[in-house]
């Protein structure tokens, strides 16, 4: 099955997100310099695929923090796109 590939905001996230930071939304806004609305569809994208994981942030319950399910894989030639062949 082949799958479509991921949008240009979700590919933004998912680099800022593969440095091994945790972010919250606000977080994400404020580095990527997109639009709330902007990261909250690159974010679900991310989460159809299983390549984000979101946890609750323990010093305020308020808000969610997301990070890379997969472990970076810079240096390896795989693309973005390839990266769900690689889940666990």
């Amino acid at each position: 099955m082949t799958t479509s590939p991921l949008p240009r905001s979700s590919e933004t996230i998912l680099t800022i997100l593969d440095a091994g930071t945790e972010m919250s939304h606000k977080d994400l806004v404020k580095k990527t310099q997109l639009s709330p609305r902007t990261v909250r569809y690159g974010i679900n994208k991310l989460k159809e695929r299983h390549l984000v994981v979101e946890k609750l942030n323990m010093r305020d319950l308020r808000q969610i923090i997301y990070l890379n399910r997969v472990p970076s894989l810079q240096g390896t030639g795989m693309r973005t796109t390839e990266r769900e062949d690689c889940k666990a």
